[in-house]
């Protein structure tokens, strides 16, 4: 190799370099997906060096979109009514029933929660009812409650659950049969007799129609033994069935509430009520309750007394007590107080001068008058000379 000349020398040390080289790229290649790797120059293949380690890269930071969007705006509450307290002898309205009496004692708390003077007392028992008194029997329980709560009004919505059998006389009586119903207006009157014990008006509100065809055809039958019994007891009979159903009279999940807006009464089970629907079977008694109390439910009320609130009571049954009930003597037909005359307008004496028309002789005497003389329809014969 000494007796070449130098630029043959550097060329063929150039070739090998190329050589070198081509295998270390093809070495690299397939790292060269994973990590970069640094190329050495002509100088560091010949003469070596620059083997230092390659810095790791750093890591790019992830690109974050730079879109403004407008900043969620904060939910207001609803303002929320003042929480009135209640007069230490506020009027007490006393509920109870089943688990329908429950969402209408839901719905008076919310009607009379800014009266000071009137307070919701919720006795009713979801399950119960006049069939099943093994579970709860409502005329012996219904004494002691009204005795410890002492009410001024009773509200009472019971009956959904008793599309049950009865035992009468040791038999078992199917819903609605003659027997069923005879033990049925026997009950209804026990429970009556213990809530009117103190005399306390008494408020029995009707069950509303439910999805089942048959249970609403139950209800229709119940609601006439409650409005027959309670009217011959002196109460008051609140019929809702209106409010819940359509024009045709049939089951309706949405309708009108208190204000007229359309919303959901009943849920999806076809039984129970929303809460509109409990404030709806509420404002059928609401008007009843405030007419009863008077000043008593009124808003801002500061103190009650006998100004106020005179003392109610539920009238006597028809036939009970009688002598008690204060009447009105009635206005005689023929008083001839009020316009001075002497008697009624039938008494009158028929007018001695009175000459009846030629209309009133055909009607009334069949009597046709002669035509006048000469006129086409005078028939008389023989004529007369003009």
């Amino acid at each position: 190799m000494s007796d070449r000349k130098p630029s043959q020398q550097l060329a063929l040390l150039l070739l090998i370099a190329a050589v070198t080289g081509l295998s270390v790229v093809q070495l690299a290649g397939p790292a060269a997906a994973q990590e970069r790797v640094e190329r050495k120059s002509f100088l560091q293949l010949l003469f070596g060096g620059g083997g230092s380690t390659p810095k790791p890269e750093k890591p790019q930071p992830s690109r974050t979109s730079r879109v403004s969007r407008p900043a969620p705006t904060p939910s207001i509450a609803a303002p929320q009514e003042p929480v009135v307290e209640k007069l230490d002898n506020a009027r007490k309205i006393l509920v109870v029933g089943d688990f329908l009496a429950n969402r209408a004692a839901d719905g008076l708390s919310t009607a009379f929660a800014q009266a000071p003077g009137v307070v919701v007392v919720d006795r009713a028992n979801g399950s119960s009812g006049l069939v099943r008194d093994d579970y709860y029997n409502w005329p012996e329980e219904a004494r002691s409650i009204v005795e410890e709560v002492q009410p001024s009004i009773i509200v009472v919505q019971l009956g959904s659950n008793d599309r049950q059998q009865l035992v009468v006389n040791g038999e078992r009586e199917p819903v609605r049969s003659v027997n069923w119903m005879a033990e049925y207006e026997r009950r209804t009157q026990l429970l009556i007799d213990a809530l009117r014990g103190r005399n306390t008006p008494i408020l029995w509100i009707g069950l509303p129609a439910f999805q089942s065809p048959s249970m609403t055809t139950d209800m229709v039958a119940l609601n006439s033994v409650y409005r027959a019994q309670i009217e011959k007891a002196g109460g008051e009979f609140i019929d809702i069935w209106d409010g819940f159903v359509d024009e045709e009279g049939k089951f309706i999940f949405t309708g009108s509430d208190i204000n007229g807006q359309q919303v959901r009464l009943r849920g999806s089970d076809g039984i129970n009520v929303t809460q509109a629907g409990r404030r709806k079977i509420a404002f059928y008694a609401e008007k009843s309750i405030r007419r009863l109390l008077g000043d008593a439910a009124a808003e801002g009320v500061s103190a009650i007394d006998s100004a106020n609130f005179p003392e109610i009571f539920m009238p006597p049954a028809p036939g009970e007590n009688a002598a008690a009930i204060t009447r009105t003597t009635p206005v005689a037909m023929t008083d001839p107080a009020l316009d001075g005359g002497s008697a009624l307008l039938g008494e009158m004496p028929a007018t001695a001068g009175l000459v009846r028309s030629p209309r009133d002789q055909l009607v009334l005497d069949g009597i046709l008058p002669e035509a006048p003389e000469g006129r086409i329809d005078n028939f008389a014969w023989p004529r007369k000379a003009p």
